[in-house]
């Protein structure tokens, strides 16, 4: 018999299992402009990945890397991003590792062209991990199945790559929203680790990804916690990065 723990996680998980049954076999509309004949068309996924540029916080937190995005958080960059965590559109993550796969290579070509000898690779391409409650609700690992994606695009162009999910929280945070820069950092600080039962990392250097990029509360904990296990974080890369400055 399943125990309380299993149990918890069957809502979210027939949710997932059964959202990702609907977006294969019924009629789509692209998230993006409504059209019908893909999740997301050809021209919305251009559109998303057409100015990868270094978008950053302000202020920045100490300990963030180098941040690069996509798009800025809106139209079908938020659509998409949406409703591939939120509404089970598992569909979308080819889609949204191939952007983001493309915003890496972006922003390799540009430190390898400044002289940075760790945009060479090799790389281990590190998610950041969702919180329990989060992954049960929604019955996926959204960043996780992505940043498997998006190595393997990387390996295809050349970039030695390897997924690595290590981090682990250690600690039950809050919610972020509604919450300033200031109080993300403190909510998020040390909840993070790696986790001390997976395979070492594949690479010195590590690559992380994440949906969106806020206030770089997030980046900036899990680039610590990889830190304190001894990799370089040069670098992050997101879908997309909001406006925000405060």
């Amino acid at each position: 018999m399943p125990g309380p723990a299993e149990l918890s996680v069957v809502p979210g998980m027939l949710g997932g299992v059964l959202a990702g049954v609907l977006d294969v076999f019924l009629p789509q509309s692209c998230v993006g402009c409504g059209g019908v004949g893909a999740r997301c068309c050809a021209g919305c996924a251009a559109g998303m990945a057409a100015a990868p540029a270094r978008r950053g916080p302000q202020p920045s937190p100490p300990g963030l890397p180098e941040c690069w995005s996509a798009a800025p958080y809106e139209g079908a960059a938020r659509a998409a991003i949406l409703a591939y965590k939120e509404r089970g559109a598992v569909g979308l993550a080819g889609v949204l590792a191939q952007v983001l796969a493309f915003t890496v290579l972006t922003a390799l070509g540009a430190a390898a062209g400044a002289g940075a000898g760790w945009a060479r690779g090799p790389f281990a391409v590190v998610p950041v991990p969702s919180a329990k409650r989060a992954l049960r609700a929604r019955g996926h690992d959204p960043m996780g199945r992505v940043a498997v994606l998006v190595a393997r695009h990387l390996v295809a162009c050349g970039v030695r790559a390897e997924p690595w999910a290590a981090l682990r929280q250690v600690r039950r945070v809050s919610d972020q929203a509604g919450l300033s820069s200031t109080q993300r950092a403190a909510n998020l600080a040390g909840s993070l680790r790696v986790a001390g039962r997976v395979k070492g990392p594949p690479a010195p250097s590590a690559l992380l990804l994440d949906d969106v990029l806020t206030t770089g509360a997030s980046l900036t904990e899990a680039a610590r916690a990889l830190r304190a296990a001894g990799l370089r974080v040069p670098m992050a890369a997101t879908v997309a990065a909001t406006r925000r400055r405060s």
